[in-house]
């Protein structure tokens, strides 16, 4: 099986930074994707940024020029700035395999979530 563990998240003001990070341990997928997705109560789960195991990056049109994403192997860490109070949210790390294998699609972890909340 595959754990994820996940660290950063807090309370930030407007405007300013805040660093999230993701670790995988387990049996890891060749082809996959790993990043952060984020959740607020009464919607639906969004994507936040992703990267392959070939180093393709994926942004989400809302934190796009926001956000950075990067990869050191099974770790991930996400920079964002200029966060806005519409960035609150609960936080979740992911790791899935891709590509047409069968098993691809039954490869899928998501870490606890961690919450991060951006207000004056």
């Amino acid at each position: 099986q595959v754990q994820l563990v996940e660290s950063g998240g807090g309370l930030v003001q407007p405007g300013g930074s805040l660093s999230l990070s993701c670790s995988a341990s387990g049996s890891i997928f060749s082809a996959n994707e790993m990043g952060w997705y984020r959740q607020v109560p009464g919607k639906e789960r969004e994507l936040v940024a992703v990267v392959n195991n070939g180093g393709r990056r994926k942004y989400g049109d809302s934190v796009k020029g926001r956000f950075t994403i990067s990869r050191d192997n099974n770790m991930v860490d996400l920079q964002m700035n200029s966060l806005k109070p519409e960035d609150t949210a609960v936080y979740y790390c992911n790791l899935r395999g891709v590509g047409a294998a069968v098993e691809s699609y039954r490869y899928n972890y998501w870490g606890q979530g961690t919450q991060v909340t951006v207000s004056s």
